[in-house]
């Protein structure tokens, strides 16, 4: 980290290079606080007959309790950031990361998502906000479509001048992906990757879903550290056991310990999300600050070689 008080009289003095600005910004994504989704809060909550956000003042007390300094929200418009960053202020949540859902295989469609993303962008940067995080849609939820060739490369065109308008924003764009990318040899998924550039389109690991869509293989999730660790900036932390989602990040099917050696040892310092979500036949005996207080002290504990060797980077 530059500390020196020369460095920021230059800083001052060429703030008007936009060049410089982007670097600057770039800097900083290796400092990001965990932070934690809000998808997870939202399960918790409708486990339990509630709506997460529905009060946003009181929803925002309950996740400070959980000691986990900052949110990654999923924003669909300006107005909906802006009031989000209004509330998390409030409460001294930092939001180092959004979601927005995006449609790119559709020309048509693609030109309105990247203008909506571009649009939220410009706002929750004023929030020190980093890494916009985006899964294209898509053909449908149920996960049995799947995109034709032409479609594939008009998403990966659009995923491209997506990440290279973030970027000129001085954010980066990650790219996120569920089960559906990764069937079919996960022609989706490594097109993806494989038809952009590392500049302006990086990946957003999310652990499981890759674990999940390669039929439960570990193998597949260090595989995918191998092929694209050097692009991964952010991962989604989840853990299960014997393939369902648990209440808390604990050990599991998934050996998070050999993962964030892997991580370290390789000098990948990405930003970390916990995103340990319930479904139906999750377990019921906790409630959400308390899974998520441990959720916190799983990744302090487990990700501590990439959360050590991070800092050591920035001395």
């Amino acid at each position: 980290m530059h500390t020196r008080r020369t460095f920021f009289r230059n800083i001052a003095a060429l703030s008007a290079s936009p060049l410089l600005m982007c670097a600057v910004k770039e800097s900083s994504a290796s400092v990001l606080p965990i932070s934690c989704n809000a998808y997870t809060w939202l399960t918790f909550y409708q486990r339990e007959g509630k709506e997460w956000w529905k009060d946003p003042r009181a929803c925002a007390a309950e996740f400070v309790k959980s000691g986990i300094p900052a949110l990654e929200p999923s924003l669909s418009s300006v107005a909906e950031a802006s009031s989000t960053i209004e509330v998390l202020k409030e409460h001294g949540i930092k939001m180092p990361s959004v979601y927005v859902n995006s449609v790119l295989h559709k020309k048509e469609e693609a030109k309105n998502s990247i203008d909506t993303i571009l649009a939220i962008a410009k706002e929750v940067e004023k929030y020190n906000t980093r890494i916009i995080v985006t899964n294209p849609s898509p053909i449908d939820w149920s996960g049995t479509s799947l995109k034709s060739d032409e479609e594939l490369n008009e998403e990966a065109k659009n995923m491209e001048l997506l990440g290279k308008s973030l970027r000129s924003l001085g954010l980066k764009l990650a790219y996120h992906t569920h089960d559906t990318e990764l069937m079919a040899g996960a022609r989706e998924f490594h097109h993806v990757l494989q038809n952009t550039s590392r500049e302006n389109v990086n990946f957003c690991f999310d652990v499981h879903w890759v674990f999940r869509g390669s039929k439960n293989s570990q193998i597949a999730v260090f595989d995918v550290v191998k092929m694209y660790g050097d692009r991964t900036i952010e991962l989604h932390i989840r853990q299960s056991v014997n393939g369902i989602w648990t209440e808390k990040l604990d050990k599991g099917d998934i050996d998070y310990d050999a993962f964030a050696a892997e991580l370290a040892r390789r000098k990948i310092y990405p930003h970390l999300v916990i995103e340990q979500c319930l479904e139906s036949k999750s377990s019921n005996t906790m409630t959400a600050v308390d899974a998520h207080k441990a959720d916190l002290a799983f990744v302090q504990r487990v990700f501590s070689p990439v959360l050590s060797q991070r800092s050591r980077t920035r001395e």
